[in-house]
């Protein structure tokens, strides 16, 4: 029988990427948002309503949100890795986070296209 290996140096890569593209397109998009709300005249309600009625805004929104929540996941499931031992609360306080994660993506769903 031959078991699995879990160590060595490409052990946890596939987390460190996705932080790292996660944070990298969630400032890219911070960066921009920042610049139309400080760049100009005040921001209105109507503004803001006109500024999300396009696609390409909703999606980006969408888009920073699902990073958000992947970044999130993989931070807490390490934190959680590390720190809480007993292997049944770590999978209960894991799924409570995924529920929780997944019932934001879907409020800021329901925000964006409503």
């Amino acid at each position: 029988m031959t078991r699995r290996v879990v160590v060595g140096a490409h052990y946890g890569s596939g987390s460190w990427l996705a932080q790292r593209l996660t944070a990298l397109y969630m400032a890219v998009y911070s960066l921009v948002l920042a610049v139309v709300l400080l760049g100009g005249e005040p921001i209105t309600y109507p503004a803001w309503q006109d500024m999300f009625a396009a696609g390409w805004m909703r999606v980006a929104t969408l888009i920073f949100v699902v990073s958000l929540a992947w970044h999130a996941w993989v931070g807490a499931r390490d934190i959680l890795m590390d720190y809480v031992k007993p292997d049944g609360l770590r999978l209960g306080l894991e799924a409570a986070t995924l529920l929780l994660l997944a019932v934001y993506l879907g409020w800021a769903a329901e925000i964006l296209w409503r």
